[in-house]
């Protein structure tokens, strides 16, 4: 094959790679879910010897400001819309997150579901002086990237970053922590969770009359067991915000969920 043909082909595949299929895969889930969370981002970690993780921290490295949060969520915004998708919450549904933060005004919080640490910055930026954000999450080198991004906001002494498996921390938060109730809960981790860790958190006595629990991606990947429970639950009072999947046209949403008690 001669030069010119290589140029051409490698000019084909970037094109097709870079522009048409991600504007193919804008409004289809499954797809869009296949080639962000799948295929593109397993061929970036080969090319590039490195995770998405560590490529989200590099950019919030150069283009955030120490000490910023609204920078750092700028500069992860830009990354994912420009560079790489990722599966944060995103700019639309962080809006909708940073208003639901703001009416509920929490003393207590729990996110479950760290990745980077985005949605753990943008709540934690609006929490009052006081209040302290623990957050759970998994994969050791998430929850490592995510203490990197969190500090880099300036944020470090108002987060805790637990590692480990949600259903094994919840019921040791009140001795962990001294918490009584969780005045506000973020679900953001693996959707067949949301149900037996909320129902967990009840058990524990962990939410209180009032509490609110916000879940995000109820339709896309989608938690119908969830959303079937605290829709249909005099438990809860529950309201549902429409969205899309981060940085794409795919519907989406958040479900918030106050607790009425038992």
């Amino acid at each position: 094959m001669s030069v010119p043909t290589v140029l051409v082909v490698v000019v084909a595949v970037c094109v097709l790679c870079r522009c048409l299929i991600p504007w193919l895969v804008q409004s289809n889930s499954t797809l869009a879910l296949l080639w962000y969370d799948v295929l593109l981002e397993m061929t970036l970690d080969f090319l590039t010897r490195t995770t998405r993780p560590q490529r989200l921290l590099q950019a919030v490295s150069i283009n955030a400001v120490r000490g910023d949060p609204d920078s750092v969520i700028k500069a992860i915004d830009h990354f994912c819309k420009h560079t790489e998708w990722a599966m944060n919450v995103g700019d639309e549904k962080g809006a909708i997150l940073d208003l639901v933060v703001m009416e509920t005004c929490p003393s207590t919080v729990l996110e479950l579901g760290t990745y980077c640490g985005y949605s753990t910055v943008r709540i934690t930026r609006l929490l009052p002086p006081a209040t302290k954000l623990i957050t759970v999450e998994m994969n050791p080198e998430y929850a490592h990237v995510a203490r990197q991004v969190i500090q880099h906001a300036g944020l470090q002494d108002k987060v805790c970053v637990l590692e480990g498996e949600s259903a094994d921390l919840i019921p040791k938060m009140a001795n962990m922590f001294g918490i009584q109730a969780f005045d506000f809960v973020f679900l953001d981790h693996w959707k067949d969770h949301y149900l037996p860790d909320i129902r967990l958190l009840e058990d524990c006595g962990l939410l209180a009359q009032g509490s609110v629990v916000l879940a995000d991606n109820v339709v896309c990947p989608g938690a119908p067991d969830y959303l079937n429970y605290v829709r249909y639950n005099l438990k809860y009072s529950s309201r549902f915000y429409q969205a899309h999947l981060e940085y794409t046209r795919v519907l989406d949403g958040l479900e918030r969920s106050e607790y009425q008690g038992d």
